[in-house]
C-alpha cells in the first residue's frame, strides 16, 4: 500500500471502532465528504483490499508485446551493442518503423536483461564562479590541439586567450604548444591591451614544474618579473570559459577555413588577424559589470621582449666564450676589464632567435661563432723533482781548512750466508 492508502486505512479503522465520525475522517484523509462515503463503502465491502487501486499489479495497456520487445533487444545486440540509447533508437527506426521506440524504453529493456550499464560517472560537485567584474582582472589562456586544417596543411596548435569579464578573445596558430608560443601569444595581448592582473592556465609543464613546484618555470619567472599573478587550474572545468571557447572555435573556425580553402598556418593567422577575431568579439564579447580597465602599462625601463623570453645563466670560459644550446658566443675584447672568465652571465634568447649576453644588468657585445672554438691548451708548470747531488768540490764536501776531502768508497759488504744450508751440511 502507498502512504496515502495507509492514511485512509488508519482513518477508516478509527471510524469503524467509533472513535471518529466520517466527517472528521474525511478531513483527516483530505477528501470531500462524498468521496469519503465512497471509500467507506468500499472499505466495508472488501476490507483493506478496497482501499488499493484496482490497476495495481496490472500491465499497462500501452505495453509493448513480448514478441516486439524481444525483436528490439535482439536487433540491438546484433548491430548496435556499443551504441548509446539515443543513437541506437535512431538506427532502429531507420531499419524498421515497427522498431521505433524512445531512448528511455530501450534503456529500460536493456537494463531489465542486464545488457546495459550506465557508463557516465556521477560528476563532482562544483560551485559556479562568477565572472570578474573588470576588464583585465584575469585572462584565461590555453592551447587547443585539433586538426584545424583537416589534412590540408601541417598540424598546428591554436593558442587562445580570453578575458574573464568580457569574453574578449585573442587567438593565433603555432607549430606546437611551447614556452616560446605562450610568450609570443601573451606578448601580443599585452602590446594591445596592457598587463593583466592575473593569468589563469592549466598545469602544463610550460607553466608549472610538477617535480619541483617551488621552482618557477621560464613562464612563471617572466610573470613574476612583470607583476602578473599566475593561477594554475586543478581541472579543465575550472577554466571553463576558455575551454568552451575552444569548442566554439573548433566548430566555427574550422568550417570558415574550409570554405576559404586555407592550407597553411600563415594563411590561417592572416585570416584570424584580418577578420575572424574581430567578428568573434563582436558576436560574443559582452560588457563588464564595471567600466574600469585593470590592465597596467609597462614602465619605460622594462623591455617586454627581453622579459618574455627564455633565459638562463652560463659560465664564461677561459677563452671568453659562452655556450648556449650548442651555439657559441665570443665576448668582445672591449669588456676585458670585467674579468669574466669563470664568472656567470645571463643568456637571453629572444623570439626571433637572437641571443643577448648580460652581466649585472649590462648587455655585452658578443658575436656568434660559426663552429666550436678550439680548446685552449694550458702549459703545465715545470716542477724539478730530481734529487740534488753536490759535486766533489762543493763547499759541503771540503774540510774546515779548505782542503778537499778524498772520496773513499766503502768496502763491499760480506755476502750473507745461508744458515739453513750450513745446518743441513753439518747434519749430513
Amino acid at each position: 500500500m502507498s502512504v496515502k492508502e495507509r492514511v485512509r486505512l488508519e482513518a477508516l479503522g478509527r471510524v469503524k471502532r467509533g472513535e471518529l465520525t466520517l466527517v472528521a475522517a474525511a478531513e483527516l484523509m483530505g477528501l470531500s465528504l462524498r468521496q469519503s462515503r465512497r471509500v467507506w463503502k468500499e472499505f466495508k465491502r472488501f476490507g483493506d483490499a478496497g482501499l488499493v487501486h484496482k490497476l495495481r499489479g496490472r500491465s499497462s495497456n500501452r505495453r509493448l508485446s513480448e514478441d516486439l520487445r524481444e525483436r528490439i533487444v535482439k536487433r540491438h545486440q546484433e548491430r548496435y551493442a556499443d551504441f548509446g540509447p539515443t543513437l541506437a533508437c535512431e538506427k532502429l527506426a531507420e531499419d524498421d518503423e515497427d522498431l521505433a521506440i524512445s531512448a528511455n524504453t530501450l534503456s529500460g529493456l536493456l537494463k531489465a536483461r542486464g545488457l546495459w550499464v550506465r557508463r557516465r560517472r556521477r560528476g563532482k560537485h562544483r560551485r559556479r564562479r562568477e565572472r570578474r567584474a573588470c576588464f583585465g582582472s584575469m585572462v584565461q589562456m590555453d592551447g587547443s590541439h585539433h586538426d584545424w586544417l583537416e589534412g590540408r596543411g601541417p598540424k598546428c596548435v591554436l593558442m587562445v586567450l580570453i578575458d574573464d569579464a568580457t569574453s574578449r578573445t585573442f587567438a593565433r596558430f603555432y607549430a606546437a604548444e611551447t614556452t616560446e608560443a605562450a610568450f609570443h601569444a601573451l606578448g601580443r595581448w599585452i602590446k594591445r591591451h596592457g598587463l593583466p592582473r592575473s593569468v589563469y592556465v592549466d598545469r602544463h609543464s610550460i607553466y608549472r614544474d610538477e617535480d619541483h613546484p617551488e621552482k618557477p618555470t621560464q613562464f612563471g619567472r617572466a610573470m613574476k618579473e612583470l607583476g602578473i599573478d599566475l593561477i594554475s587550474a586543478h581541472s579543465p572545468q575550472a577554466k571553463g570559459r576558455v575551454e568552451r571557447m575552444n569548442g566554439t572555435l573548433q566548430d566555427r573556425l574550422v568550417k570558415e577555413m574550409r570554405l576559404r580553402n586555407i592550407r597553411s598556418m600563415e594563411q590561417a593567422n592572416s585570416y584570424l588577424e584580418a577578420k575572424f577575431v574581430d567578428e568573434l568579439n563582436g558576436r560574443y564579447a559582452i560588457a563588464a559589470r564595471r567600466e574600469q580597465d585593470l590592465h597596467r602599462t609597462m614602465t619605460t625601463d622594462v623591455v617586454l621582449d627581453e622579459v618574455l623570453c627564455v633565459q638562463e645563466p652560463r659560465v664564461v670560459g677561459n677563452d671568453w666564450c659562452v655556450r648556449w644550446r650548442n651555439r657559441w658566443l665570443q665576448v668582445a675584447a672591449e669588456h676585458a676589464s670585467l674579468r669574466l672568465p669563470g664568472r656567470r652571465v645571463l643568456i637571453k634568447q629572444l623570439a626571433e632567435g637572437r641571443l643577448l649576453v648580460q652581466h649585472q644588468g649590462r648587455t655585452l657585445s658578443a658575436a656568434e661563432l660559426p663552429e666550436k672554438p678550439p680548446r685552449v691548451k694550458q702549459k703545465k708548470p715545470i716542477v724539478n723533482n730530481r734529487r740534488y747531488k753536490p759535486p766533489a768540490d762543493h763547499p759541503w764536501n771540503r774540510d774546515p781548512v779548505g782542503r778537499a776531502v778524498p772520496h773513499v768508497s766503502p768496502a763491499p759488504a760480506a755476502p750473507a750466508r745461508d744458515l739453513h744450508a750450513e745446518e743441513k751440511r753439518r747434519a749430513g
